[in-house]
């Protein structure tokens, strides 16, 4: 079983930044890829981001491509979004998943465990 628990959500204005975290526990964390998703009110989940095992591929929306970051400390147990430039169209809930294939994957189907998200809000 794996745990995930995603922090830093808030409410910002228009090209502020945030840093979310995601917190694993329950396997080895470099063991597996990790992405982020995110859906807004009354849309599905759409796909943001996902990083490889070692950190050293990672995976990108077109809609938030240069303006976020993703990355994971194994050390750690941590995986990290850094959102710059944030616009109001980045509203939603941001969730973390974990999928055991070692493949990078934008698919949410493709992964097998989520935390329960975190909100972002973004102000115009």
């Amino acid at each position: 079983q794996v745990q995930l628990v995603e922090s830093g959500g808030g409410l910002v204005q228009a090209g502020d930044s945030l840093r979310l975290s995601c917190a694993a526990s329950g396997r080895t964390f470099s063991d597996y890829t990790m992405g982020w998703f995110r859906q807004a009110p009354g849309k599905g989940r759409e796909f943001v981001s996902a990083i490889s095992r070692s950190g050293l591929l990672t995976y990108y929306a077109d809609s938030v491509k240069g303006r976020f970051t993703i990355s994971r400390d194994n050390a750690k147990n941590t995986m990290y979004l850094q959102m710059n430039s944030l616009k109001p169209e980045d509203t939603a809930v941001y969730y973390c998943a974990y999928r055991a294939d070692g493949r990078i994957s934008a698919v949410r189907g493709d992964y097998d465990y989520w935390g329960q998200g975190t909100q972002v809000t973004v102000s115009s």
